[in-house]
Parts: structure tokens; C-alpha cells; sequence
């Protein structure tokens, strides 16, 4: 079962969608990163598409078992909430966790945000 959650954008400490994340976290996190390019959408959030050689830097979560398909529900319901048709992947970080992370479907603009990091962006 997988029970960490990958994130690079607005779902980081620090964003705005930090506080629907937190109260599900089961530790600290870490730093991580995953393959694939991190964009800028012009509205106000990242967008991802994960693999390839470029590198997505972010941050991986474990999440508490208990509340763990609550959790879920509610950053599906989240992410698709907003533009670009977004949907919950696994994936492999860099640390070799499995881990869920919301990879960007279609529909918006984006430019490529060269370091990889939606915070120096």
C-alpha cells in the first residue's frame, strides 16, 4: 500500500494548499526529487509531467495510515479542482520511495521552469 505523497508545488510548506496536506502528514518529510519537467501554469500553481532526464525537486511526505484514504479523497478532490485535468500517479523518488504525486493532464499554457524547483521559479 502506498502511504507517501510526493510534492513540488502548492502542497509544499510555505504555499497555499499546505494546510490541506498537514493535518494528514505523519512526519517531517524530506527532501526529494523525481524525474520529469516542473512548469509554470501563469494561474497561480505548478504543473508536472513526470519522467525523462530533466529533474522535479520537491519534498515526500510519509502519511498517517489512519486517515490515509481521507486523505486521498480530499487532495483528489483538490487537484481536480483547478485547470489542466490533474491526476494522482506513482511514482519512485530519488530516495526510492513509492510515492503518490498529481501529474498535470491538459488544457493550460505552461512554461518550463529551468531548475526544476517551483520555489526559485
Amino acid at each position: 500500500m502506498t502511504r507517501h505523497l510526493f510534492v513540488y508545488g502548492t502542497l509544499r510548506p510555505g504555499d497555499v494548499r499546505w494546510p490541506i496536506l498537514e493535518p494528514f502528514v505523519a512526519d517531517g518529510g524530506v527532501d526529494d526529487a523525481v524525474a520529469g519537467v516542473v512548469y509554470d501554469t501563469g494561474v497561480g500553481y505548478p504543473a508536472a509531467v513526470f519522467g525523462g532526464e530533466d529533474i522535479i525537486t520537491g519534498r515526500t511526505y510519509s502519511l498517517r495510515l489512519e486517515t490515509l484514504d481521507q486523505a486521498l479523497a480530499a487532495l483528489d478532490a483538490e487537484e481536480c479542482s483547478v485547470e489542466g485535468g490533474y491526476h494522482r500517479v506513482e511514482l519512485v523518488t530519488e530516495t526510492g520511495v513509492t510515492a503518490w504525486a498529481y501529474q498535470y493532464g491538459n488544457g493550460l499554457t505552461l512554461i518550463p521552469i529551468p531548475t526544476g524547483d517551483w520555489f526559485s521559479r
